[in-house]
C-alpha cells in the first residue's frame, strides 16, 4: 500500500479488534453528532501525519521523535478544550494526550541523551505511547465510522484470531 492511501479499514469494521473495550456503537441506526464525526476526521488527519506514530524505529532521532510527541501533546490539549465530557472523541484524546505526557516524563530523565540505553527506553516507551493511541484511534474511528489511513495500521490492534 502507498503512504496516504486508505487502509481499507473503515470505522465499525474496527469494532471486532476492540475487545473488552466499550465502543458507543449501540446500533446500526446510532449515529454520531456531525460536528464531532467531522472533527474526529480532522483529529485522524492529523495523527496520521504524525511521523512519530508510525516511523520506523530504526529510523527515529531521539530529539525529533520527542520534539513530535510535544507538539502532539499541544494539538491533542487544544482539540479536547472545547468537545463535550463523555464524547468519544474527547475520551480518546484525553488518554492520547495523558500518554504523550508520561513519554516525555519518561524521556526526560538524567539517564536520557544518546546511544543504546537511551535508545532502548525511548523505543520502549515510543510502543507504549503507539499502543494506547492506535487503540484510541480505532475507537474513534469505529464510533464515528471513518477511515484509518494506511500508516496508521501499524499501530491498531491486531485482528483477533
Amino acid at each position: 500500500m502507498k503512504v496516504g492511501e486508505k487502509a481499507g479499514l473503515k470505522g465499525r469494521e474496527l469494532g471486532a479488534r476492540l475487545t473488552g473495550i466499550k465502543t458507543p456503537v449501540g446500533g446500526i441506526d446510532w449515529q454520531p453528532p456531525q460536528e464531532e464525526q467531522s472533527r474526529a476526521r480532522e483529529v485522524l488527519t492529523y495523527l496520521a501525519e504524525q511521523r512519530a506514530l508510525w516511523d520506523p524505529y530504526d529510523v527515529s532521532i531521539g530529539s525529533f521523535v520527542t520534539q513530535s510527541i510535544v507538539d502532539l501533546r499541544g494539538r491533542l490539549r487544544s482539540e479536547i478544550e472545547d468537545l463535550r465530557t463523555g464524547s468519544v472523541l474527547r475520551e480518546g484524546l484525553t488518554v492520547m494526550h495523558a500518554a504523550c505526557r508520561r513519554f516525555l516524563e519518561e524521556n526526560q530523565s538524567p539517564r536520557s541523551g544518546y546511544g543504546p540505553p537511551y535508545e532502548a527506553q525511548l523505543h520502549s516507551t515510543l510502543g507504549e505511547l503507539r499502543a494506547l493511541c492506535g487503540i484510541h484511534i480505532a475507537r474513534i474511528a469505529c464510533a464515528y465510522d471513518l477511515e484509518v489511513e494506511a500508516r496508521l495500521t501499524g499501530i491498531l490492534p491486531p485482528e483477533s484470531d
